[in-house]
């Protein structure tokens, strides 16, 4: 069950580049927990591994979570009452809980040289003992003590102090009592001053007021040191959750350098509707809210909302439900809706088209397309035959090599009958009738002979959108064009 409180919740990416698929899959539920109870959805950046930030990332994060309609009520961006939210800007707040644990004899410092724990980790690994992980040299010394011994290091660190009996169980929302391994001296206070993720979250999500410690199921095995601060600080434990991590096919965590479906970026760039994509990322590890159906919204996921619903199976991301849903959603979409969607994708990726006749031709032809969807895509090489110039269509060579030896013959008859149209009475229907009096009846051809050349001369392709409904997108003047241009 959801606890019945005003609940904060918080997501915390790195700005380390492309932001990651599981910002979003946890964002959705933090927000979603924030909004059934009245709450807040914070969004801090977590910005303490300075060698790793990558330009441009932090704004790629506020700008994709946007995009998808997860925006927070507090953030870096847009400010709130428990800033700052960047880590990297509240290195004193930290640094004054390092020494409060050091004060309480619950922390020491540690002057370690890199080498020297690199060869004590070769020397546990070899002769495989069961109790690995930091040895305690630095326990009990000074700093003039400490440095008469091997594999001394100027800056010291900060290591906590776990003691002989460590909590080693929680109660976790959705995997209700977890048991975890001991934990060992973790540092959390690094030489730069920097502190490492176990100290941070601790001390963010406190001073931030969050209640809500929702992350990967990766981070159970470290709750243990993360309750073992709050203990020591006397502060009030948040609920935690540990979500299922998202997998490939074979199982393994889905990751950026193995799958460009773990950046989120990959996503909008290919011309998926943000509000499918929520939908299939909200059904991963959460049951459908309709009974028989996967389409839903995010307010109805937010009225149905519990932790306890949840699933503990690490789900695949299987790319072609995903597609099947992003079909449903384009298809839902008005025409005028699915025209402003495409030139806005377009506009978006760097398509080269005029904003204005894009929007035209796009949304005529919304009805001819819309059925053949995947993503918004697939729209361009569909209609591009539609936006380039009529002395600029390329006939593809498998399109010309398919054309009857009546060629000649059928483009004049086309164009005698198209031409006899009244301007403002082409449409569709006219066109269609017209040809098929002149080509079919008149010339005594059967339809797939009679429109071979008419579907080449409109698309230069031997297979396109219906052709009659693209002729009168294209209108009488760009149609007789195309086909006295072929002839």
């Amino acid at each position: 069950m959801t606890p019945p409180l005003p609940a904060r919740t918080r997501v915390a990416p790195s700005p380390t580049g492309d932001p990651h698929v599981g910002t979003a899959y946890q964002a959705i539920f933090d927000l979603a927990c924030a909004r059934q109870t009245g709450g807040q959805f914070v969004l801090r950046i977590e910005d303490t591994d300075q060698a790793r930030q990558v330009e441009g990332s932090e704004q790629q994060i506020y700008d994709t979570l946007a995009w998808l309609g997860l925006s927070p009520d507090e953030s870096p961006e847009v400010g709130g009452p428990a800033g700052p939210y960047r880590q990297s800007e509240r290195l004193p707040e930290y640094a004054a809980v390092a020494q409060q644990l050091l004060d309480a004899g619950h922390a020491y410092h540690c002057w370690c040289t890199p080498e020297r724990l690199a060869d004590l980790r070769k020397q546990q690994e070899a002769s495989k003992q069961a109790d690995t992980g930091y040895d305690r040299r630095c326990y009990g010394l000074t700093r003039d003590e400490r440095a008469k011994l091997p594999g001394f290091s100027e800056k010291p660190v900060v290591r906590m102090l776990v003691p002989d009996d460590p909590p080693l169980t929680f109660t976790d929302l959705i995997r209700g009592e977890v048991a975890c391994p001991r934990p060992d001296d973790q540092v959390i206070l690094k030489a730069d001053g920097f502190p490492t993720y176990h100290l941070a979250v601790v001390v963010d999500d406190h001073l931030m007021g969050i209640t809500h410690t929702v992350r990967g199921e990766e981070w159970i095995s470290s709750t243990p040191k993360h309750l073992l601060i709050y203990r020591w600080l006397g502060w009030d434990l948040p609920f935690f959750v540990h979500m299922p991590l998202l997998r490939n096919a074979d199982k393994s965590k889905i990751a950026k350098r193995k799958n460009p479906a773990a950046r989120l970026m990959w996503f909008r760039e290919n011309g998926y509707l943000p509000e499918a994509l929520v939908n299939f990322l909200s059904l991963l590890a959460y049951p459908p809210v309709h009974e028989g159906s996967d389409i839903q919204s995010f307010d109805e996921l937010v009225a149905s909302f519990d932790w306890g619903k949840f699933s503990t199976t690490g789900p695949v991301v299987d790319l072609g439900k995903l597609d099947w849903l992003n079909g449903a959603y384009i298809r839902a979409l008005t025409d005028d809706e699915l025209g402003a969607r495409i030139v806005a994708y377009w506009d978006e990726v760097g398509q080269p088209v005029d904003a204005v006749e894009a929007r035209r031709v796009v949304t005529q032809a919304a009805p001819i397309i819309k059925e053949r969807l995947t993503t918004l895509r697939d729209a361009y090489p569909m209609v591009d035959f539609l936006l380039v110039d009529d002395d600029l269509l390329v006939i593809e060579d498998d399109a010309r090599e398919a054309l009857p030896e009546q060629t000649p013959q059928i483009l004049a008859a086309a164009i005698k009958a198209l031409g006899a149209l009244p301007g403002d009475g082409f449409t569709a229907e006219t066109a269609e009738a017209a040809l098929r009096a002149s080509l079919v009846d008149g010339l005594g051809l059967k339809p797939r002979v009679a429109f071979n050349p008419v579907r080449t001369a409109i698309s230069g392709r031997k297979v396109s959108p219906p052709l009659f409904e693209s002729m009168a997108i294209l209108g009488q003047a760009r149609t007789l064009a195309r086909l006295q241009s072929l002839k």
